[in-house]
């Protein structure tokens, strides 16, 4: 530790001298990987280097090591950042996001995959699903759960019909602003939001603006894009969509839960070997039967398998048919999880592992 007695010249000279020992390792970093792209091959795409599961561990290890005085959470945005301009170097993964520019899907899209990554805006959750699958998009970044609102029904329900594999997950702290115009709360007499950022602050909108019309819209980005048409509209956005729009904050934090987060997946087009720490995500159908569902579970309590969540939707088969979303802890090659889903084959009517994938890092 720096004495507080230093001269402040000779301190800004140690920062310096830091700054270029920083520097130089960063390159040496990026000639590595250059170095590792060339032993793979000629002619590959960035999609072909990318391994989440390795970045996964490399990131674990930053926080293991972390000693402060930045937080894990910094430490681990300085190092994706890095990862993803050495991995861009000759073709930067190509990311597709539920846009326009300035969504809590592209801010999703920055903590996952480093601003160094092309982000690749489109107009709906289905969308972003079909960009995947025709190979438009290396990768997609959907939202699937809020903390207090629940599962988004849409994203589950293209696992139906789409073949994408879950690649990873990001859990994404939300801060919702009131943003506008002319800046002043006695303006507003309609705001435009998504569906769920109002159902988020709608505690705080009855208290404080219980006369003013609510309108869903696609996503907080077209809302704020629609609040600069007249200085009586108002948009629940997240900050950044604020600065892209040059909008005034009339008000922040207006989120009713303290802890309100987002839970997103990354979708892509294959499976990735183990990181040492993941999740599992299966798709199960059963048949109309009595036990049906216990036949389901019961294995991955036999087996030693963390059940971390279950939620049923209408498997679009049949009337009255349920596909059952289920996440446990582990991944599909670890000899546990696969007795248990061989036994869970013998009873189901279909099974499918959507992905294996990293744990989501802070």
């Amino acid at each position: 530790m720096t004495d507080p007695k230093t001269p402040l010249s000779e301190m800004r000279e140690r920062i310096d001298s830091i700054d270029r020992q920083i520097q130089q390792l960063i390159s040496e970093r990026a000639n590595h990987a250059r170095t590792v792209a060339k032993v793979k091959g000629e002619g590959l795409s960035a999609i072909d280097y990318y391994r989440p599961e390795r970045e996964a561990h490399v990131l674990r290890m930053v926080v293991d090591r972390n000693q402060g005085p930045l937080s894990d959470v910094e430490m681990v945005r300085l190092f994706r950042e890095i990862m993803s301009s050495c991995l861009a170097q000759e073709d930067p993964l190509k990311i597709g996001f539920l846009g326009p520019e300035g969504t809590f899907s592209e801010q999703a899209v920055r903590k996952h995959f480093g601003h160094a990554a092309y982000g690749l805006p489109l107009g709906s959750i289905e969308e972003v699903f079909q960009e995947v699958a025709a190979g438009h998009a290396d990768f997609g970044v959907v939202p699937v759960e809020n903390s207090g609102q629940g599962m988004i029904q849409v994203t589950l329900d293209m696992f139906l019909t789409s073949e994408a594999t879950i690649c990873g997950e990001i859990e994404l702290r939300v801060h919702q602003c009131l943003h506008s115009r002319s800046g002043r709360l006695e303006d507003v007499r309609r705001i435009y939001a998504h569906a769920q950022s109002l159902q988020q602050c709608k505690t705080w909108l009855r208290i404080n603006l219980p006369e003013v019309e609510c309108i869903a819209v696609s996503s907080n980005a077209e809302a704020a894009r629609l609040a600069l048409h007249a200085d009586d509209v108002a948009a629940i956005a997240g900050e950044s969509a604020g600065k892209v729009y040059r909008l005034k904050t009339v008000a922040q934090g207006i989120e009713d839960r303290a802890d309100n987060t987002t839970r997103f997946l990354v979708i892509g087009r294959s499976l990735f070997p183990p990181s040492g720490n993941d999740r599992t995500s299966l798709l199960i159908t059963v048949n109309d039967k009595p036990g049906a569902l216990y036949d389901v579970l019961s294995p991955f309590a036999r087996h030693g398998i963390s059940l971390n969540r279950i939620e049923s939707r209408p498997a679009h088969t049949g009337k009255w048919q349920y596909a059952f979303f289920i996440d446990v802890s582990g991944h599909i090659d670890d000899a546990a999880l696969q007795a248990a889903v061989q036994d869970i084959g013998a009873s189901a009517a279909t099974i499918r592992v959507l992905g294996s994938y990293p744990v989501a890092l802070p």
